[in-house]
């Protein structure tokens, strides 16, 4: 009996979370679990994968109305490869410049639904200064109730490519010691604010 009432208690949590989605919800990023990454090819044979650890933002949904809006503060300063001096030269005039552009953001003009799941968030995503549009293609999506927070919780996994020498990131090598190609990723969860 008991078991029986554990299951039906998950799935009034779990039907709660989705109807609390239906409707328009602003979750908060949450910092702990959402997780910048990036992917660089190096020397033609592997990629390298580093992260960032400090990221902000709110993500819009109203998925009866097939709408949404995405903004992402990331702290470029908070790059993180394991190696400190990969770090410091990341940091540097040769890549990121975080003395001059410390932050980079993510601002969503379209956020595209198949069902009630997002598919795709197109936007402007600033780094090193300069603003292109970008879409991250968005492989999972799930909602659901918090487990710890009780309240209405989303998250996915998003990917997105760009040449870092779109944004002005040329660095002193070229490829194939470090590729122009950088893969984008995004764990995010978030819950209402």
């Amino acid at each position: 009996m008991r078991r029986i009432l554990s299951l039906m208690s998950a799935l009034v949590m779990t039907t709660a979370g989705y109807a609390a989605a239906a409707a328009e919800t602003t979750y908060t990023v949450d910092t702990v679990h959402t997780i910048p990454m990036f992917e660089i090819g190096h020397l033609g044979l592997s990629k390298y994968v580093g992260r960032f650890d400090k990221v902000s933002g709110t993500v819009t949904l109203d998925p009866e109305k097939k709408a949404g809006s995405v903004e992402l503060a990331i702290d470029a300063a908070s790059i993180s490869t394991d190696l400190a001096k990969l770090n410091e030269h990341l940091m540097s005039k040769d890549y990121l410049d975080v003395a001059q552009f410390p932050t980079i953001t993510f601002k969503s003009s379209n956020v595209k639904f198949k069902g009630g799941k997002v598919v795709a968030i197109t936007g402007d995503l600033t780094l090193h200064g300069m603003t292109k549009a970008v879409t991250f293609r968005v492989a999972a999506f799930n909602c659901t109730t918090h487990y710890f927070r009780k309240v209405p919780a989303c998250g996915a996994d998003a990917s997105a490519t760009i040449k870092r020498t779109d944004f002005g990131i040329v660095g002193p090598y070229a490829p194939p010691i470090v590729s122009d190609e950088v893969t984008l990723r995004i764990q995010i969860e978030g819950y209402k604010s």
